[in-house]
């Protein structure tokens, strides 16, 4: 799987608490964590290798989807959410087709965290590019951006304004009103709603990457005519 990212994520809210101080991680011999971390499938769900869970599986892996909501800050507002997990098998060909209500020119925004042991995400921001030519680039990179802790997208259209997420996690969240397009889309892969769902970010997790993801991310950034940010 690469190095392991050291670090441990908190939930998906901005502000959440930090991960606890005791670490399911922490008295694991070799093998048991080796072992562990060669785990990709639960149930009939298969994990990408760019996480894994904690090894006492407080959230076990699933697909799904649920409702909520992210506030801003500084005017507290509130923007409806999606959040979704799916299958490796699914997940990238979802994202794909979750980026089409989102029209003809959208803005990318690149996500890394290489190299950031620290915690924390460097954005990389493109404005105005064709739908077909952002599809076609990042089908190219399929390997990198499902595999590849340390990798996200987004995508959005400031006019609407909506915008659908491909996390560092493999999380699929869409922000925005209204939502129902994605609801279909989701249903027609086949994921399902469950309100009480919860995601990989919500218990101890571990991310991982390699040097290979990281040349990678650069070819891809180039690629969108994006400037380095680190």
């Amino acid at each position: 799987m690469g190095f392991l990212k050291r670090f441990f994520r908190g939930v998906f809210h901005e502000g959440a608490p930090a991960a606890p101080t005791h670490s399911s991680f922490e008295r694991l011999t070799e093998e048991e964590l080796e072992t562990h971390l060669g785990v990709q499938r639960y149930g009939k769900f298969m994990l990408t290798d760019a996480v894994r869970p904690s090894y006492d599986l407080k959230v076990v892996p699933q697909a799904g989807y649920r409702h909520d909501q992210y506030v801003d800050e500084e005017s507290k507002s509130k923007v409806p959410v999606l959040m979704a997990a799916a299958s490796r098998e699914i997940v990238f060909d979802l994202f794909m087709e979750l980026i089409d209500p989102l029209g003809h020119e959208v803005d990318v925004v690149l996500e890394t965290s290489h190299h950031r042991d620290q915690g924390g995400h460097e954005d990389l921001y493109r404005e105005h590019i064709d739908v077909p030519v952002l599809k076609s680039t990042l089908w190219d990179y399929e390997d990198l951006i499902m595999n590849d802790g340390c990798t996200g997208l987004a995508v959005l259209n400031p006019g609407i304004p909506q915008e659908v997420q491909f996390d560092e996690h493999k999380l699929l969240i869409v922000y925005g009103n209204p939502l129902a397009d994605y609801e279909r889309i989701f249903k027609r892969f086949g994921i399902k709603c469950d309100e009480q769902i919860k995601f990989i970010t919500e218990a101890e997790h571990v991310h991982s990457s390699n040097d290979k993801y990281f040349d990678e991310f650069d070819q891809l950034r180039m690629r969108l005519g994006m400037d380095s940010g680190y």
